[in-house]
């Protein structure tokens, strides 16, 4: 049986999807790389074979025996990575965001196609059971037309604390947590074209050294660092009149949540809990959608990466997605800056 034999950088979300590629039967991570070498040997434990390790990923790249690498290191280091892998003809799948700027994004992006190699976004909520459940309603017509939707990333007290790249330039809250309900809502809403975007960010607690990770207190030698939006909010006007508003908070004097939205001409839904609305026989109806316990979403994702590498399955989740994705955040961020709003090209 033909096996993909793939490298991971970076042991902080790579090793999720580490683990979803060592579940499925064809998959074999077979080398590690990261800066600190203490990490790569912790996480080695877990691996059925004593994987190659590497704290260069230029020199990594050059290894004839890795066909394909996830990257998942900080922001700003996705594209560098991960064209040194395309140059060297790897497949490669990259975590959200695809970038730290709308520019670099497009420059993977078109080096990837250009070079045919199976280009691949890493997306945890996108490839979660009920947002495929919901997506897969959606193209069947059961909601009708999908004109508006309405997405939010809450966290209470949630500013990452162990990396400076979140909270330097190119990272913040809307890269790091607005990236997945932006990303998903816009795939459930079939992937319309974005036209313009209208947005406020800020930070309000990250830079007073307030509201990180479950509270923890931070150095300020670190907080005074802080060059970030710590939220972001605004809204996307899609070809057609179709409409999102799009928040994504990582400290709030609001309680934790995540929530999906649709409105459809014949029914809406809301993602967490699963609910569908309707009106049947002139009475509102609604439904709970109660999903069976199935595989965690990082085995779906290495699942298709493989299906995509080893078996020419076209990709659900191509790079050009995250780039999409990355123009539409990038201009709500321009808009927040500038006050005006931001008119967009299709990719």
């Amino acid at each position: 049986m033909k096996e993909l034999r793939v490298c991971i950088v970076g042991m902080g979300i790579g090793k999720n999807n580490a683990r979803g590629i060592l579940r499925n039967p064809r998959g074999r991570v077979v080398a590690l790389c990261d800066l600190v070498p203490e990490r790569m040997a912790e996480f080695a434990k877990e691996l059925p074979e004593p994987p190659k390790m590497y704290t260069d990923y230029r020199e990594m790249a050059k290894d004839p025996e890795i066909d394909a690498v996830f990257v998942g290191t900080p922001n700003q280091w996705h594209v560098p990575v991960a064209l040194e892998m395309v140059r060297h003809d790897k497949h490669v799948m990259v975590t959200k965001p695809l970038a730290d700027s709308a520019q670099a994004a497009r420059t993977l992006v078109e080096a990837a196609e250009a070079a045919g190699v199976v280009n691949m976004m890493s997306l945890s909520t996108r490839f979660a059971a009920a947002t495929t459940y919901l997506g897969q309603l959606v193209q069947a017509g059961e909601l009708g037309d999908i004109y508006y939707a309405r997405a939010r990333s809450v966290r209470r007290s949630g500013i990452p604390s162990w990396s400076l790249g979140f909270i330097q330039q190119g990272g913040g809250a809307f890269r790091d947590m607005g990236v997945h309900a932006l990303d998903s809502v816009w795939w459930l809403m079939g992937m319309p074209r974005p036209e313009s975007v209208m947005g406020v960010s800020g930070a309000k607690f990250g830079p007073r050294g307030q509201g990180y990770w479950k509270y923890t207190t931070v150095p300020e030698d670190f907080y005074k660092q802080y060059a970030a939006d710590d939220y972001a909010g605004g809204f996307i006007r899609f070809e057609g009149g179709l409409g999102l508003q799009i928040e994504s908070f990582w400290a709030s004097h609001q309680a934790d949540e995540f929530q999906i939205e649709l409105f459809g001409t014949e029914a809406g839904a809301k993602l967490r809990p699963l609910t569908l609305y309707r009106t049947v026989n002139g009475a509102p109806q609604d439904t709970a959608v109660n999903l069976p316990e199935g595989p965690e979403p990082w085995d779906y994702i290495a699942g298709h990466f493989i299906a995509c590498a080893l078996d020419g399955v076209p990709c659900t989740a191509p790079l050009r997605h995250g780039l999409i994705v990355q123009e539409m955040m990038e201009a709500l961020l321009q808009s927040a800056e500038t006050g005006k709003q931001v008119y967009l090209n299709q990719s």
